[in-house]
């Protein structure tokens, strides 16, 4: 299952962008508003829940400075990855896509599609804030 977030523009450098989202604490300014946990686990990981789901744990898995940063579960019961793609629009601008990629049954992917698409694109709103 593969879902992107809508593409946001950010006042910040693509070096600016990418070292902001690879500070996984900077996470926690980026959720939605029915966040009910934050933890920062260790420098390259984080666990977070919104209210009615179960907690998810990120860490990063994989970084092509300035360009992308990929987060994964830590779980193996749930099987997935976040990637920013990050792009220069100008030296103070970029431009950032979310996308979700994840291997799940049918009935999984069904429940979870409408809520995992209305999480990624609060972080973009959030990210567009920055």
């Amino acid at each position: 299952m593969e879902i992107s977030s809508p593409k946001a523009t950010v006042q910040k450098s693509k070096e600016s962008l990418f070292n902001y989202l690879k500070d996984v604490k900077n996470f926690e300014n980026l959720m939605p508003e029915n966040i009910s946990k934050f933890e920062v686990l260790r420098d390259d990981a984080f666990v977070f829940a919104l209210k009615g789901m179960p907690e998810i744990a990120l860490e990063i898995k994989k970084e092509d400075p300035y360009s992308q940063l990929e987060l994964g579960a830590m779980s193996d019961k749930i099987p997935f990855t976040l990637t920013g793609n990050i792009s220069e629009v100008s030296e103070t601008t970029s431009e950032i896509v979310l996308q979700f990629s994840g291997d799940f049954n049918p009935m999984m992917a069904m429940m979870i599609k409408g809520p995992i698409t209305k999480f990624l694109a609060t972080l973009s709103e959030n990210l567009e804030k920055l």
